[in-house]
């Protein structure tokens, strides 16, 4: 078995720690690159995803802070029409600051539980 990246087991560890503690919550998973940030609402007992938003379809361009807390917005809209309104965070091998945190912000002043 090859040596997994920093990010990786990171990434793992977080995942984990959610399945333990999580219960039947649906799972608000983000993944960010350098030009962009995505957010899903995933079911993993049926493997849908339910939800989603991305800086893809928003006017704010690039993945800045600003672009991060209407993605976080634009999550908590789209949860509400699906009738998701708790969560579990899962922010990946990604550390909980900057763009990842505006989200988070954005997602709970949204409505969003987590």
């Amino acid at each position: 078995m090859a040596k997994l990246s920093l990010f990786e087991r990171r990434r793992r560890r977080v995942r984990t720690a959610l399945r333990k503690r999580s219960g039947d919550r649906k799972r608000l998973s983000v993944h960010r690159t350098g030009k962009h940030i995505y957010a899903q609402i995933i079911d993993d007992a049926n493997g849908q995803t339910l939800a989603a938003a991305s800086t893809l379809g928003i006017e704010v361009s690039g993945a800045n802070i600003s672009a991060a807390s209407q993605v976080g917005k634009d999550i908590a809209d789209a949860a509400m029409k699906a009738g998701v309104t708790t969560v579990v965070f899962d922010r990946g091998g990604f550390l909980f600051h900057g763009r990842v945190k505006a989200l988070a912000e954005a997602a709970r002043a949204g409505g969003l539980e987590f």
